[in-house]
């Protein structure tokens, strides 16, 4: 496994270091011991539903997408072991693990916190409604990072995306953002790096709000003495915010604001939805997000707000009634009017 990681052919850090992980915490410990040449998958079976059992540092069972990633690094390195003739089949090829289901966003409503404030319990993935967004906004409007939080929510950009911005990215004139690179915490130390996908290499529309805010950021980090040609956002020093600290400093605010929690992941959710809340297309989000395929705009970040549920469910009935009056047949009950008699008359 260790040979496998050094002649790994380029991939991204991140997932170069995702495959590390796996070797260092999962396989070595649960595998290392067993011979190559006498892998089986006996050994695989019970490597794996050991590992479905293991708990990871917040006590929680590891989940099966977790599990998934691991199987598909050793399939990886399993098939160098094939090609250098070290073995000559894959058993991890054929294994079945339980299939990871991709968790939906769930909006905030009102039982759902009900619940949340009785029990603790909340969605995986959860989404704020427009009227606690707001409420978020309004409690860090005073923040430092209140232009981030705001591109976060309303254009949904990464967190590695808003840490790589640089004013140079930042067209104030024509309200464009243009997503040229991110950046990551590889090994204890901060990378700046390509995009996630080519897809995410983008140029964004920037509403007016957004630009009033960029330009008094922009102000106060020139006052500050700071360079305003380098990064958008900074530590005191100059140096560009951590991607981990923008996630604590979220969780942080969150907690002080007493909304209903969700990760500054989740925001990104929540501005597909607030899109098409807007009546904003699908295509238009998927471009803004970034994403290579329709199918996954529209399967994982469009968990779309109430209103639209019950505006869609109006439309659909408005429909069949309209094309029942237009064609002579009737669907509805007539409303019968019964008139008063007027005091004090017996009915006859």
């Amino acid at each position: 496994m260790r040979h496998w990681l050094t002649i790994l052919q380029p991939v991204r850090e991140r997932t170069r270091q995702g495959y590390a992980d796996h070797v260092r915490i999962h396989l070595i410990p649960g595998l290392g011991r067993v011979p190559i040449a006498e892998l089986g998958p006996v050994d695989l079976r019970r490597f794996f539903a050991d590992l479905a059992q293991r708990r990871n540092r917040y006590g929680k069972a590891l989940s099966p997408s977790t599990v998934q990633r691991v199987h598909a690094t050793l399939r990886a390195a399993l098939n160098e072991a094939v090609r250098e003739g070290l073995i000559d089949t894959n058993p991890a090829r054929g294994l079945r693990l339980p299939r990871a289901r991709r968790p939906h966003a769930q909006v905030w409503t009102r039982s759902r916190v009900a619940v949340w404030q009785a029990t603790g319990q909340r969605p995986a993935v959860a989404v704020w409604t427009t009227e606690y967004l707001t409420a978020f906004l309004d409690h860090v409007r005073e923040d430092a990072l209140y232009p981030l939080w705001w591109l976060a929510a309303l254009r949904g950009l990464r967190r590695g995306e808003l840490a790589g911005l640089r004013w140079v990215d930042i067209s104030l004139e024509t309200r464009e953002l243009t997503v040229v690179q991110q950046l990551i915490h590889v090994n204890g130390q901060m990378r700046v790096v390509p995009p996630k996908s080519e897809a995410s290499q983008r140029t964004i529309a920037l509403d007016t709000e957004a630009i009033r805010l960029l330009r008094r950021h922009r102000r106060r980090q020139h006052l500050s003495g700071l360079d305003t040609a380098g990064w958008v956002f900074t530590r005191e020093d100059g140096k560009p915010v951590r991607p981990d600290y923008l996630t604590y400093r979220f969780r942080y605010l969150v907690t002080a604001s007493g909304l209903p929690p969700v990760r500054l992941h989740d925001l990104r959710h929540g501005a597909a939805s607030t899109a098409l809340a807007a009546h904003v297309d699908l295509r238009t989000v998927q471009g803004q997000l970034g994403h290579a395929s329709i199918v996954l705009t529209s399967d994982t970040y469009t968990s779309v707000l109430p209103e639209l549920h019950h505006a869609a469910a109006e439309a659909t009935a408005r429909l069949v009634l309209t094309t029942a009056r237009r064609t002579g047949h009737r669907l509805q009950k007539r409303t019968i009017q019964l008139r008063r008699r007027p005091m004090n008359r017996p009915p006859r």
